[in-house]
């Protein structure tokens, strides 16, 4: 609405403006467009934290395996807690096979811990609370250097799911289980 404004009768001009109710109209809709986008703006951030969390702990896992080799000896991947990989992860040269790093042990990489509501849940060969690789890139077990650590390592956030499996020969792969259930 305009108002008009008149310092004399023959000069009259108008002042824009807003008014009140003009105003809530807006800011209601804006309101409206706002919580409509929410919801998806919820499913896109939780879809790039799953996609974050998996490059990075196929990255660890590749790193392990490639220092492993350039060293001609075993190095390890274990949860930063000792049992929660969501609490992040530790990359070192596990000298006495104990799966700490213990003082004098070489650390190669951390990881900070991972969001709250993002949970990773391991089914590997032997036990679920670390992955060793041996210098010829294979990994194993603390059972024996020869009995392979195979297995799956599932990342999940809200309704996303990421799975890292890693083969008996040491390989690891990122698979999307909503896009290829047959192969994941």
């Amino acid at each position: 609405m305009l108002e008009v404004s008149c310092g004399t009768w023959r000069m009259c001009r108008l002042a824009p403006g807003f008014t009140l109710t003009e105003l809530m109209a807006v800011v209601a809709i804006a309101a409206i467009l706002l919580g409509l986008a929410v919801p998806g703006m919820r499913s896109l951030v939780q879809s790039q934290q799953i996609t974050t969390a998996a490059n990075d702990l196929l990255t660890a896992i590749n790193l392990t395996r490639s220092e492993a080799i350039q060293r001609g000896r075993r190095v390890d991947l274990v949860p930063a807690d000792g049992s929660h990989w969501n609490s992040g992860w530790l990359i070192f040269v596990d000298d006495n096979n104990n799966q700490v790093a213990d003082k004098g042990e070489r650390i190669i990489h951390t990881r900070d811990a991972l969001p709250a509501d993002l949970t990773i849940k391991a089914k590997l060969t032997g036990t679920d609370d670390y992955i060793a690789y041996q210098g010829s890139g294979r990994t194993r077990t603390n059972a024996s250097s020869q009995t392979p650590m195979a297995g799956t390592l599932s990342l999940a956030i809200g309704n996303h799911e990421r799975r890292i499996i890693i083969n008996m020969m040491g390989r690891a792969r990122v698979c999307n289980p909503q896009a290829k259930s047959n192969t994941c």
